[in-house]
């Protein structure tokens, strides 16, 4: 069995940033050596464009929830625990559980715009300076704000299903449609969720009121809810033609008199197209991640804490090429001591910065400067990377 390169490894906080250089510890001061960054040449030997590697902090500007807190470490909600892959595949109860709670968090996710660190990435992008872009985000908004730009999405993407048999992708959209239909009660209690705004408030304290705890990738928590009693649809190709499984039989696809997968199944189970905790990066994807490293002279780190290996790998990876390195992110940030270890923390930026400032903020003012400045690169942007009433009420009717 490989090893899963998606993990959760920290739970205690990072070693607090030095900021490099010193006088980046204001946005004039860090916006100055971002552009002497972007300015220098890279060294000797490696190409010039600049590849972007950014994280859930950068999409928390658009009301999306972050793993980790302002240490870097997995402790914004203590007693969140995402569900493995393993799980995912062997339990119908811990599915019913998973696609109830993405079921409600599917309409805030959806609604969601990319923020103006996703626009400053595009701009950087328009004036030469970003060539790919490489995301642990499952948010698409990459994609979106600049859809000209090379990204890769590492961990995968949200908008789409994947079935665990066959491999075939399904629109999101279409697969939220079947789940309110099979699950009438449930999207009565969201349509009255979103029409009280109770998905939509950033007051922690009037979520737990109303009930309702907000998680990372779309994952709403209403204490005391009946999981059990919902149901999500089977792959429609499997369905039609059951796959062979890897003993050689035909496996068993079938669904109840509504179209629910049925336990009596083996095949046709429907994940998020995203890389679970505990499942591994397919080999393509991460060929793709190294290619962009090894494709581009500096690394641009935004709005991560690089926990997770299959990112911190990647930045390991640009260092051992000799590529600067800068960092924009809040808190620490998993073994940066190891990616500066030799960096001069007087010099200004154009060997490597460390700023501990939100992408939100520093980022359009970033461009802006390099606009007027008239910071224009030499290389161009390729098309394609290298290879209402009571939640209460409404659940006691439910379980009844």
């Amino acid at each position: 069995m490989r090893t899963p390169l998606m993990r959760i490894p920290y739970t205690e906080p990072f070693a607090h940033p030095s900021t490099i250089p010193a006088t980046a510890r204001t946005l004039p001061g860090a916006v100055s050596a971002l552009q002497t960054f972007f300015r220098s040449p890279p060294p000797a030997g490696l190409p010039a464009p600049t590849v972007v590697l950014t994280g859930a902090g950068l999409s928390v500007a658009s009301g999306l929830a972050d793993y980790r807190g302002t240490k870097g470490t997995y402790r914004v909600n203590k007693t969140y625990r995402p569900i493995y892959y393993h799980e995912f595949l062997a339990s119908h109860e811990a599915r019913k559980r998973y696609w109830a709670r993405s079921y409600l968090g599917w309409s805030t996710l959806h609604k969601a715009q990319p923020n103006a660190g996703h626009y400053a990435v595009r701009d950087l992008g328009r004036l030469g300076l970003v060539s790919s872009v490489i995301t642990q985000n499952v948010d698409s908004f990459h994609a979106r704000a600049h859809p000209e730009i090379p990204t890769l999405e590492l961990h995968g993407y949200l908008r789409s299903t994947i079935c665990t048999s066959c491999w075939d992708e399904f629109p999101r959209d279409s697969f939220q449609h079947e789940l309110a239909r099979l699950n009438p009660v449930w999207a009565a209690f969201l349509r009255d969720a979103v029409g009280s705004g109770a998905l939509d408030t950033e007051d922690p304290g009037e979520k737990r009121a109303r009930g309702i705890r907000m998680n990372p990738d779309g994952d709403v928590d209403v204490p005391d809810a009946p999981y059990s009693t919902f149901r999500y649809p089977a792959c429609p190709k499997c369905l039609a033609k059951p796959p062979p499984l890897a003993d050689g039989t035909r496996g068993v696809c079938e669904v109840d008199h509504q179209g629910a997968w049925s336990p009596t199944s083996n095949a046709g189970v429907l994940k998020p197209a995203v890389v679970m905790f505990g499942e591994s990066i397919s080999a393509k994807v991460k060929q793709g991640a190294e290619d962009a490293i090894d494709g581009a002279g500096r690394l641009l780190v935004l709005a991560t804490s690089l926990a997770t290996y299959s990112a911190w790998r990647l930045a390991k990876r640009a260092k051992d090429r000799g590529m600067p390195i800068a960092i924009v992110n809040i808190g620490g940030v998993r073994g940066e001591d190891v990616l500066f270890v030799d960096l001069d923390p007087d010099q200004p930026g154009g060997q490597g910065a460390r700023v501990e400032m939100s992408t939100e903020s520093l980022l359009p003012v970033l461009v802006e400067e390099l606009s007027r400045s008239g910071s224009q690169a030499t290389h161009h942007v390729p098309t394609t990377l290298p290879p209402g009433p009571s939640d209460s009420t409404l659940f006691k009717d439910m379980l009844s």
